[in-house]
């Protein structure tokens, strides 16, 4: 059996899977755990795993930096081991990635009806490959190819310094210090939590009235309701002006480190576009302004001009990879 999982700040998909008869992977028991609810991920196990299941092999993605087998799950309360998890599972093929390092392995697997196109002027090229996708948090990967295969790096971008682009931009970077004055990052923009932001942002410089819907970020606190989705629900069906340019300056910003990914990793390959946030707000992400930000980078506009930059709107792209991980050793 291989036990594989995708363990993320909001929810932990585990899947427990064999080979057939004709030799492919079948999934004989998958399940999704609300993170939050568990005070670690060992209690997590021990809901899933069958008493005394044989495991060949065990590997897992984690939203949190993987440092020699080690991780602290940054939006949760967990450690996870990779020594102690051998002994737990009873078997010495443990691999702990960092969850974008298993979404790049998993866009490999994925089928073409699984991604969108953003970039109508793409042109196909080999090389490198940038995972970039907004969720619970940001995550930042790259696959590096050698000429023959592609090889998954981690990293932990999505926590870099937020660069303003605009003046609007400039103005947003200003409010967000008064919150976070140590160090703005992108992070804090392109997450869940970010349209909030956004939102507040837009509210103070008086870009439009406040929206009746939008509950106050104490309200939400007190009634559980999801102050962020409401926003950007508001935005893409177009109700409310405020929202719809908190959704519009997400995707402007979105598009702009998105071409950053792409500087750093010299992605030729092409920009992968996962997370669960781009699927929800697919008609936005298709509407220009992520792929203008993208491609304003100056003298290298014409370069990125003619990028793949493609939105994967298959969810399980962390899980598939942690599946395929030992099969690619």
């Amino acid at each position: 059996m291989i036990l594989a999982g995708d363990i993320g700040g909001t929810k932990t998909v585990l899947a427990l899977l064999e080979t057939n008869a004709d030799g492919q992977l079948q999934t004989v028991r998958e399940q999704t755990f609300a993170s939050g609810e568990y005070d670690s991920f060992d209690d997590i196990l021990a809901l899933f795993l069958p008493a005394d299941v044989p495991l060949s092999s065990a590997c897992f993605g984690v939203a949190g930096p993987v440092v020699e087998q080690r991780c602290y799950a940054t939006n949760l309360n967990w450690t996870l081991d990779a020594e102690q998890l051998k002994i737990m599972l009873g078997t010495e093929k443990v691999k702990l990635l960092n969850d974008l390092e298993a979404m790049a392995f998993g866009m490999l697997h994925l089928e073409a009806g699984d991604f969108v196109e953003l970039n109508p002027n793409a042109e196909p090229q080999s090389g490198n490959i940038a995972v970039i996708a907004a969720g619970t948090g940001l995550g930042e990967a790259m696959l590096y190819w050698d000429g023959q295969r592609y090889h998954a790096i981690a990293s932990e971008g999505g926590h870099c310094s937020f660069a303003p682009q605009t003046a609007q931009q400039d103005e947003l970077l200003h409010f967000l210090r008064g919150q976070f004055p140590r160090h703005v990052s992108y992070e804090r923009i392109l997450s869940g939590s970010g349209f909030s932001h956004l939102y507040d942002f837009l509210l103070a410089n008086r870009f439009a009235p406040p929206c009746p819907a939008v509950p106050s970020a104490e309200a939400c606190n007190d009634n559980g309701a999801d102050r962020n989705a409401i926003i950007s629900r508001l935005g893409i069906n177009g109700e409310d002006a405020l929202c719809g340019e908190a959704v519009r300056l997400f995707v402007e910003i979105y598009g702009a480190e998105a071409g950053n990914l792409f500087m750093k990793a010299f992605a030729t390959g092409g920009v992968f576009i996962g997370g669960g946030i781009g699927p929800k707000i697919r008609s936005a992400m298709q509407a220009g302004d992520f792929m203008r930000g993208f491609s304003a980078k100056g003298r290298f506009q014409a370069l990125l001009g003619r990028v793949s930059v493609k939105l994967a709107l298959n969810p399980r792209t962390p899980l598939i990879g942690a599946i395929h991980y030992f099969a690619a050793e």
